[in-house]
């Protein structure tokens, strides 16, 4: 064996052992629709005289992007549809009440001087001020709610405080009153408290919405659903076997009319697997069942790709040429057919990409992994294993091709 071909083929096995590494020892994330969990659709309501635009729908997918974030919610996503709506996906939530509350939540914070009548006046300062907001505890162990205004903010906090010594500041969340104390001194901190009758998890919860800042417009609920657990286990059985049963007959196919080559082919495609699915959990990407789809049509692709090689080879056995200039011819012709077929459908996986929704979105990215991993297979992996075989069992019958009467030298 050649150094050159020794050279690439321990190129290939360690690519295998770091596709190996990745594909098992490093979890795959499952998306709503195999792993169970919460579709929430909102839709953004703005106040009368108000333009909806751009910029505060970006805001709006932005606060609840930090809102879920705050709730530890692994692979959420958060995506705009439409002018006006936003979807919202929640893999594994089990309380699933919860989420689709603080979710609507709007966590609107606002300071106002308390009347002594018990009105409350205009409003002083919002919870745009603010630059952090955590649980601390009383001196009782109670919890409470302890807030920090950013340079500006404790600017104005000071300002308002300094102003209205002997009154009472009330503090309101969702424009009810959690607390108003009485003002004793001016606060040029800008740091306060914000006390009630908290539990732990519910001043967290109102911590996590301050850190997250108030919606920029008012967006209702228009649809829930909770996915089951189950429905994605069954989905994934039924796709195993699928798997399975299509790689049999694929193999069976390759192995009657290729023969060697089929045999390669069938263990690139093996490869081609790993390479996919390590490649999936090294960019974290969420496999849902439209990326199963696009893994399974790039499966597809890299088989054929396989063929349009093996077709060419056997042409040129056919011709009289030895075994190995064939395979060089075969892989050398073939390669501009595979290349263009597989950049019409990156271009497509792009435009799907730029333009789809969630479901669209993970099947363009699986479908573009898929088709790079399969271009790679194809025209790289297959020929070194091909000609590894050859050359360390002397090979040399054009039979071994599926090619008849005739006679050529390795």
């Amino acid at each position: 064996m050649g150094s050159k071909l020794l050279m690439r083929l321990s190129l290939v096995i360690v690519v295998v052992i770091g596709a190996i590494w990745l594909s098992f020892f490093k979890p795959t994330k499952l998306g709503l629709d195999l792993k169970g969990g919460v579709y929430v659709v909102l839709e953004a309501v703005p106040d009368e005289g108000v333009t909806l635009d751009d910029a505060a729908m970006n805001r709006l997918i932005e606060v609840l992007d930090r809102r879920i974030n705050g709730l530890g919610v692994a692979e959420s996503l958060v995506q705009k549809a439409g002018s006006n709506r936003v979807i919202i996906e929640l893999p594994g939530i089990s309380n699933t009440e919860d989420a689709i509350n603080m979710i609507g939540k709007t966590a609107l914070l606002e300071f106002k001087i308390e009347n002594p009548d018990g009105t409350l006046g205009e409003t002083l300062l919002t919870g745009g001020a603010l630059k952090k907001a955590d649980v601390s505890y009383d001196n009782l162990g109670r919890p409470q709610i302890q807030f920090e205004m950013n340079q500006e903010g404790a600017i104005r906090f000071a300002e308002i405080t300094r102003n209205n010594i002997g009154k009472k500041l009330a503090i309101t969340l969702d424009g009810k009153v959690q607390t108003a104390p009485m003002i004793n001194s001016e606060i040029p901190s800008g740091n306060g408290v914000i006390t009630g009758n908290y539990t732990v998890e519910e001043a967290k919860a109102t911590a996590t919405l301050l850190n997250a800042g108030a919606l920029p417009v008012k967006a209702e609920i228009i649809e829930t659903r909770t996915v089951g657990a189950s429905l994605g286990d069954e989905s994934i059985a039924q796709s195993k076997q699928a798997a399975i049963f299509a790689m049999i007959l694929i193999g069976v196919f390759m192995i009657i009319f290729y023969r060697l080559p089929g045999i390669v082919a069938n263990i690139a495609l093996i490869i081609f697997g790993l390479i996919t699915f390590g490649c999936l959990n090294f960019i974290d990407a969420t496999l849902t069942l439209p990326g199963i789809a696009g893994l399974i049509l790039s499966a597809g692709m890299a088989v054929d790709a396989n063929v349009i090689i093996f077709e060419r080879i056997k042409e040129e056995l056919k011709l009289g040429n030895t075994i190995r200039n064939s395979i060089d011819a075969g892989f050398s012709k073939g390669f501009v057919a595979i290349f263009d077929s597989n950049l019409t459908t990156l271009i497509i996986t792009v435009i799907l990409f730029t333009f789809g929704t969630g479901p669209v979105k993970g099947f363009a990215v699986t479908l573009t992994i898929g088709t790079l991993a399969s271009m790679f297979t194809a025209i790289t992996i297959t020929k070194i294993l091909l000609l590894t075989f050859i050359t360390v069992f002397n090979l040399s019958r054009p039979e071994l091709f599926g090619v008849r009467g005739k006679t050529a030298c390795k």
